[in-house]
């Protein structure tokens, strides 16, 4: 049991333990001790909020205290840290990002040298040093810092590399929405660069608006635009890039779920396609069905990028996602990006010559709803006796035709209730039970 990883690394408030300096000093000084042992060379990057600045220059003494050297890049999408991890041949790389979260809020990913997540036994090993007590290595071990200048345009170039030469997107115009996050100078360049006509939205990040009207959890922006500029298509990423949200020519949001139902089905029709999907708990009833009549694999994780690339590992399979717009595509990189999702939906668009919606035939979504409680605490809804009870009731209501999902944010202290069905007056019937099931053990918890 790790006291300060989650499921998606730390994260918290910004001045709140453990999201202080003074923690990040000593989490450096930790990173250092552990990989230092492998090669004394860690890069750091970060998003755009800003409380990086400061947590950037707590890692960097805590490392070089250790002992080993720091390479910086700056603001970088999340899946650009694990890009850059591997070719320049780093022992680690560190994350400073709350991904889709507000700027108050701040947290730590690390990224392994061969750019996946780190193993829950180094998180351990790491949480092992941070009881330590800091120890400064003497002057003449201590480790050098340096900034990597070119690292936009090196993960750039390694973005187009990946969209098939010959292949342009001119006649597209497309909107891209970068929440003012990480990819404001990144996302609206590999898009124009490989030919289309592109929009861009949210890419004047001022350290406060990260997230804040714009991006994939919020692409209301996104569609009023994709609409007024009669485009094609609407791309929108969140605070780190690792999510992608996409809008389509009549201005309808497609999630995950459609996304990768579009690069699975243009894998199949174009022979490239082998093994099957993973999805998550939250992945729709309807997608499953739909690769079932397709003949395609599908396989559930739990919530969480890193748990669908474990899945993955497992079965020899190369995509996976979550609703939420976590797209994996192992055949190409080794974490969730949306910028590489967004490529390969483009490329199904133009090689069938076809617009998104289009490729969306045979999709038939249940009814799904999704609702967020606040909590003081965190607690497991499972194993709270009254929600058992509530689930099971809500399950006959359901007669086999759906699913309940109550479970607990990895990331904030939210209980998410979902409930799927055939029809949207029970789904929102059974939501609003387990809504008010969940709130009466809350208070419970509260009184005690």
């Amino acid at each position: 049991m790790r006291k300060y990883f989650g499921t998606d690394g730390i994260r918290g408030k910004v001045g709140t333990t453990p999201i202080t300096p003074e923690f990040m000093l000593k989490l450096g000084w930790a990173a250092g001790q552990v990989f230092k042992e492998n090669d004394k060379k860690i890069l750091i990057g970060k998003d755009t909020r800003i409380s990086g600045y400061m947590f950037e220059s707590a890692l960097e003494s805590g490392i070089v205290a250790a002992g080993a050297d720091v390479r910086l890049v700056g603001p970088m999408p999340t899946p650009a840290i694990a890009y850059l991890t591997r070719t320049f041949r780093a022992s680690a790389g560190i994350v400073i990002s709350a991904s889709h979260n507000p700027y108050t809020d701040n947290g730590i990913k690390f990224f392994s040298a061969e750019g996946g997540k780190i193993s829950d036994e180094i998180e351990e090993r790491i949480e092992y040093f941070l009881e330590q007590p800091m120890v400064v290595v003497e002057s003449s071990l201590i480790g050098r810092a340096k900034r990597i200048d070119d690292a936009a345009g090196r993960y750039i170039e390694y973005c187009k590399g990946t969209f098939p030469i010959g292949l342009q997107l001119s006649g597209l115009k497309i909107v891209v929405d970068c929440a003012d996050g990480a990819t404001y100078h990144v996302a609206p360049r590999v898009f124009s660069e490989l030919g289309a006509e592109v929009i861009s939205i949210g890419v004047n990040p001022d350290g406060l608006n990260i997230n804040e009207f714009s991006g994939a959890t919020k692409p209301e922006l996104l569609r009023k635009n994709v609409l007024a500029e009669e485009a094609d298509l609407g791309i929108a990423l969140d605070g780190d890039g690792d999510r992608l949200i996409l809008v389509d020519r009549h201005g309808v949001v497609r999630d995950g779920d459609d996304i990768l139902y579009i690069i699975a089905n243009h894998l199949m029709r174009t022979g490239r396609f082998s093994g099957g999907v993973v999805g998550t708990l939250m992945s729709n009833f309807g997608l499953e069905l739909a690769f079932s009549e397709t003949g395609i694999g599908f396989s559930r994780a739990a919530v969480g990028d890193r748990y669908v690339n474990e899945k993955l590992m497992q079965h020899g399979w190369v995509l996976g996602g979550e609703p939420s717009g976590h797209i994996v595509c192992r055949s190409i990189t080794t974490t969730g990006d949306g910028i590489i999702a967004a490529l390969q939906v483009l490329r199904a668009m133009v090689e069938e010559g076809k617009a998104l919606d289009e490729l969306l035939v045979g999709l038939v979504k249940f009814p799904q709803k999704l609702k967020n409680i606040r909590v003081a605490k965190r607690f497991i809804p499972n194993e709270e006796p009254a929600l058992q009870k509530a689930i099971a009731v809500a399950n006959e209501r359901l007669n086999g035709l759906g699913r309940v999902l109550l479970r607990a944010s990895g990331t904030e202290p939210l209980i998410r209730v979902m409930v799927e069905g055939r029809d949207n007056d029970t789904v929102d019937e059974l939501v609003d039970y387990l809504v008010e099931e969940v709130n009466s053990v809350v208070s419970a918890k509260a009184n005690t």
